[in-house]
């Protein structure tokens, strides 16, 4: 026999010697038994240095009868250094005899014997027996109450194994309480089923112990005659202590893990417990730890087929020289020299599945990249075609300081509006849709995508973009600026909350809400802005489409001016421009109608109109009976001439206007509605009688009678042509699309 077989000889006689040597669990100078019931440290008894300190301190009873543990007043029945201990705990229950006489016992554990003991959760249930029965538990540090009523009055009606509400029910409970309380009543005193089940019993038990029977029902009767009392098990949790692994780190004297082992959060959720690390075992809570598991000490159970090294906290499987493989049981073994290698069936199909997957991904990234390039050409080709370069030129140019205007990128855009939603729409109208939108730095603008553009006129466009965003006046809405990626440019403005004119004047219930003194400041806001447009404005701006539609209003009600979609630039050196009409009927110029020459008198007409709805409350062309639509404008103007101006005025100005101011702006209208041209007056000169009117404090109410005779007569004789065409008669409210 060689020296290397009988070696292998004698580890196999020693091995039952080396394998039963135990681990230690106490420390060394302490009992580690009480009875049958191993005690393992941070718990002892005995001396004081047997057990952590005072929470973990446990009393071997051996007086009197078996040997007994205790923890306070509670009995245990193990302890597990994995963070839990099972305890006694007795049973509430309420019973009658025939006769009627009941014996009561409701448990209350209100001891707390520990902070760091509380009831598991995940291994224990509160559970309720009887056919006759109502019972609760009450945890009054967790707010927790839960209970249940049951009733049957027969036992074939109770299932074997079944704890839902017949005869048996169980529910669990909430996390981290160390104390309860049971309460428990019958409703009939058991005396219609005495005879199979004269008690009810209440009681937290380990779900694990507890399998519920029919027989339960008596059983436990019996156990409580001979006994006086019935005892379940409970599942108690513990952390070694309540602070956090990184709270118990920073102190290494009263970090109770030991050599070889980790911290981890305790099962109750309160302070931390200890494990052993991997490829040791053992108490982790004895100052030298875990101790290494040499898995190479059992030939019979040895992880190699061939030689075993054992490393601390690991091993390694060598096989013999000429051999491949990793030498494991469980992998591969070691392979002898010139034998075919089992197929790696495992590898390739994983290796297979991984270039796969690389592949696909390769592939949609491909595709990605090949829209994403196609994309970017779309925009730049839009961005060209829509002047996005002269755009560029024109701001870098620019001999101002202060900012032109943002060239924003689609995607900011669709992020602003979430792609455009319905829910962001404001509103639609002959030139585009409007958006609401929240760019990044959290402005609230309105986005107005355009419905077409005439590609002739890019230049001409462009240049409006870069005169608009620097109108700086408080009665017309800003352009921020513009998105050029798109087939048709999208303007971006500001947003303004309190919808428009003409919602408040001819909105359901709207009409009502403003009063003369707000009409008034609106009409002579609107003007100062049409006025600011063709005066202050370098070149010129006519607006070609002033309406209540286009005037927007803030919260204070304060008025601006919007939606150039049809404006047109005036060149310095001219005072009217040709092109093709455009605008709304209704508001329309009947000189600009006839003769397609716009000029800033256009905008004074159209103003007149909306001078006319603040006074009337009527639309610019509205309903007037079966087939019949009412140009606003003649009607004025006839009423003014007939001395009848008095049947369309609001009622609520006649209420609460100034009389002595009326008269101005009736005879205001009357001129901006005048067919000619020449004869109305400039939009500054309007705004300024506006403005003065809004100055004049004084306000002498005067008798019907005699204000009427002021307004009827001196404008009854004016000779002017003022109502001189019938194109605009019985024709619907809408846009001519037209330009831009």
């Amino acid at each position: 026999m060689g020296p290397l077989v009988l070696l292998q000889f004698l580890l196999i006689l020693l091995w039952p010697v080396v394998a039963t040597s135990k681990l230690p669990v106490a420390k060394s100078y302490c009992l580690d038994k009480c009875g049958n019931i191993t005690v393992p440290y941070p718990f002892g008894f005995g001396a004081k240095e047997c057990y952590k300190d005072q929470s973990f301190r446990l009393t071997c009873n051996e007086s009197y009868g078996p040997v007994k543990l205790f923890a306070g007043s509670m009995e245990v029945l193990d302890i597990s250094w994995q963070g839990q201990v099972r305890v006694w705990v007795n049973v509430s229950y309420d019973c009658y005899n025939k006769s009627g006489q009941n014996t009561v016992w409701e448990y209350s554990s209100m001891e707390k014997y520990t902070d760091t003991f509380t009831f598991s959760e995940t291994e224990n249930k509160f559970t309720v027996l009887g056919c006759d029965t109502k019972a609760e538990i009450n945890v009054k540090s967790r707010q927790f109450q839960s209970g249940c009523s049951m009733f049957c009055n027969n036992i074939s009606d109770v299932i074997d194994g079944s704890c839902t509400g017949i005869g048996c029910w169980q529910t669990p409970i909430p996390k981290g309480f160390g104390e309860y309380l049971i309460s428990i009543d019958s409703f009939a005193n058991h005396t219609e089923i005495v005879d199979f089940n004269p008690c009810s019993y209440a009681f937290l038990v380990d779900k694990n112990w507890f399998n519920f029977t029919v027989s339960d029902l008596l059983d436990f009767t019996k156990k409580i005659e001979r006994t006086g009392y019935v005892r379940v098990p409970v599942v108690l949790d513990w952390a070694v202590d309540k602070k956090s692994c990184e709270e118990a780190k920073k102190d290494l004297t009263t970090y109770a893990c030991g050599n070889n082992s980790f911290c981890v959060v305790s099962k109750n959720g309160v302070g931390y417990s200890c494990n052993c690390s991997k490829g040791y075992q053992g108490n982790p809570y004895l100052p030298n730890g875990c101790e290494d598991i040499d898995e190479c000490i059992d030939p019979y159970n040895s992880p190699c087929n061939s030689t075993c090294s054992n490393l601390p906290g690991d091993y390694i499987c060598s096989c013999p020289p000429g051999y491949d493989g990793d030498g494991k049981k469980n992998g591969l073994g070691c392979i002898p020299p010139h034998t075919n290698k089992p197929f790696p069936v495992i590898h390739v199909t994983v290796g297979t599945g991984l270039v796969s997957l690389f592949l696909l991904l390769g592939i949609l990234f491909v595709l990605w990249a090949l829209q994403k390039r196609k994309d970017n050409k779309l925009k730049q080709k839009f961005f060209q075609q829509n002047g996005g370069f002269l755009l560029k030129q024109q701001i870098s140019s620019h001999e101002r300081p202060v900012e032109v205007a943002k060239i924003f990128t689609v995607e900011e855009l669709k992020e602003a509006t979430n792609n455009y939603a319905q829910s962001q729409i404001l509103g639609r109208g002959g030139y585009g849709t409007v958006y609401k939108g929240i760019l990044p730095d959290h402005r609230t603008v309105a986005i107005k995508k355009s419905k077409k553009v005439d590609e002739s006129q890019i230049e001409q466009f462009i240049n409006e973009v870069v005169i608009l965003s620097q109108i700086n006046h408080r009665n017309v809405v800003k352009l921020l600026g513009c998105c050029l990626e798109t087939e048709v440019p999208i303007l971006v403005y500001e947003f303004v909350t309190n919808k428009t004119l003409f919602h408040h004047i001819h909105g359901e219930g709207c009409n009502s809400l403003i009063s003369w003194d707000i009409r008034l400041r609106i009409a002579a806001e609107t003007s100062e802005a049409i006025a600011y447009l063709h005066s202050a404005a370098s070149p010129p701006i006519i607006h070609r489409d002033v309406k209540s539609a286009n005037i927007l209003l803030d919260d204070n009600y304060m008025a601006k001016v919007s939606d150039f979609g049809a404006s047109r630039l005036v060149p310095l050196d001219q005072t009217q421009i040709s092109t093709l009409v455009q605008g709304t009927l209704g508001y329309l110029d009947p000189e600009y109608l006839q003769s397609s020459q716009l000029t800033e008198k256009s905008d004074v007409y159209s103003f007149g109109v909306v001078l006319v709805e603040l006074l009337t409350g009527k639309k610019a062309l509205y309903y007037n009976g079966p087939g019949r639509d009412t140009n606003l404008a003649m009607l004025f103007v006839t009423k003014i001439k007939e001395g009848m101006v008095w049947d369309i005025i609001d009622d609520r100005i006649l209420t609460e206007g100034c009389k002595e101011k009326l008269p101005t702006v009736l005879e205001l209208a009357e001129r901006c509605l005048r067919l000619k041209g020449e004869e109305r007056p400039t939009m500054k000169e309007v705004a300024m009688e506006l403005q003065g009117l809004r100055r004049d404090q004084t306000c002498v109410m005067q008798n019907l009678r005699k204000v009427e005779y002021v307004l009827v007569e001196p404008l009854a004789l004016h000779s002017h042509n003022t109502i001189g065409y019938n194109s605009l008669t019985n024709e619907a409210l809408e846009s001519l699309d037209g330009g831009r």
